[in-house]
């Protein structure tokens, strides 16, 4: 072997000798995240919809877990995941609890809004920062606020916003709006009915779906008619759970696109979305779990990612807490959508594009080329400071 490159091979050993006693001998941060998830029985439905996965979150959660120790380990940490799923929410809150005095600090929540709520105060004044991956509530964003509480997950809002950016932009104006009979089926509308004020589209009929009708047998007959009113541009669909929202494409009267909850569709994450580097995380995802990561995939990910990010911001004092961390301007998470992803210092919603898709493909993301916002185009979707009551954090 040549003298110089046996001396190469030599200091590189020195180096990484070095470098691994310096981490064999530095001390282990154990960080544990909780995740809750209340397991509700499947909606009995009249159409045939794929039904979520079973493990919809929690392996979203894992692979978060997983990204956060590839790095950790450099950084002299040690992430651990806490996992608690059940049927019976006292089973959850007991779990929480548990945690909380085995010195857990985060908890990503797969709940309804309801137990999130009960979630937020059964922590009052300790210093449990929850993340809620599942719930879309508007409330929860402007009225309702939740001190403790940070969404990875969009609201209703965010994904109304961006849809009518997009139909704006393409100039469909003039909407008929087709109401499936559920409370997420209403409060889905309530915030289209918002959006058509904010961006300038306009209703021309709203109609409640009430039939039991088997539409497998009877779309063809039923929806030309129940579709027949003042000329559209576009039908929106609010049927949340998927009862009959998937006939009414190709079955409506005039021969319109389909929008909403199903036909194009805005969404927080889907397997359609590769652009960004996001394939690389779809790929990571799918040998993980053996299947296509899901929104709720996406905001736990998003949630026990966004725990390692906060710890990692510049020129921040240590003993600086991390709610305060995860609300600083210079958070940033890196979130596969073409922007750096950061948290609203008002209501605690994670600002992010969404992705307009159907079933095999990426159509658009918003927000859209020319809505313009004096901070971030990103506050075009959602609820903006004026709009919302919430302060979770004074003005930086």
């Amino acid at each position: 072997m040549a003298p110089f490159l046996r001396h190469w091979l030599f200091g590189l050993a020195l180096i990484v000798g070095s470098t691994s006693a310096t981490l064999a001998a530095k001390p282990i941060k154990q960080i544990a995240i909780g995740y809750l998830e209340l397991q509700l029985p499947a909606t009995p439905l009249l159409s045939n919809v794929l039904p979520e996965p079973e493990d919809s979150g929690l392996q979203g959660a894992r692979l978060g877990i997983a990204d956060n120790n590839t790095a950790g380990r450099f950084l002299g940490q040690h992430y651990q995941l806490l996992e608690a799923r059940s049927d019976d929410p006292a089973t959850l809150t007991d779990a929480a609890e548990r945690w909380y005095q085995q010195g857990a600090r985060v908890l990503v929540a797969n709940v309804p809004t309801a137990n999130l709520v009960d979630l937020s105060r059964q922590f009052a004044d300790r210093d449990m920062v929850i993340f809620n991956s599942a719930s879309q509530a508007d409330e929860l964003r402007t009225e309702s606020c939740l001190d403790n509480v940070l969404h990875t997950q969009a609201s209703r809002a965010m994904l109304t916003d961006a849809l009518a950016q997009w139909l704006l932009a393409k100039k469909l104006r003039r909407w008929l709006l087709i109401v499936g009979t559920r409370e997420g089926d209403r409060a889905y509308a309530d915030a289209i009915k918002r959006s058509a004020k904010r961006f300038g589209g306009k209703i021309v009929a709203e109609k409640n779906w009430t039939f039991d009708a088997d539409l497998r047998r009877t779309a063809q007959k039923e929806l030309p008619l129940f579709t027949q009113t003042d000329e559209y541009d576009v039908v929106v669909v609010a049927d949340e759970p998927g009862d009959f929202g998937e006939f009414v494409l190709y079955n409506t009267w005039y021969p319109r696109p389909v929008v909403g909850t199903q036909g194009l569709k805005p969404v927080l994450w889907h397997r359609v979305v590769e652009q960004w580097g996001a394939a690389q995380l779809q790929s990571r995802f799918g040998k993980q779990s053996g299947r296509w990561m899901t929104a709720k995939d996406y905001a736990a990910w998003a949630a026990v990612r966004s725990v390692a990010e906060a710890g990692r911001i510049r020129n921040l004092p240590a003993d600086i807490p991390l709610k305060q961390r995860l609300l600083h301007p210079d958070f940033a998470l890196a979130g596969f959508k073409g922007r750096k992803l950061s948290f609203r210092p008002w209501n605690g919603q994670l600002r992010q594009p969404i992705p307009l898709i159907q079933p095999r493909a990426l159509i658009a993301q918003s927000p859209q080329e020319g809505f313009l916002h004096p901070i971030t185009d990103l506050d075009t979707l959602g609820f903006d400071r004026p709009e919302s009551r919430c302060q979770l954090i004074a003005d930086h």
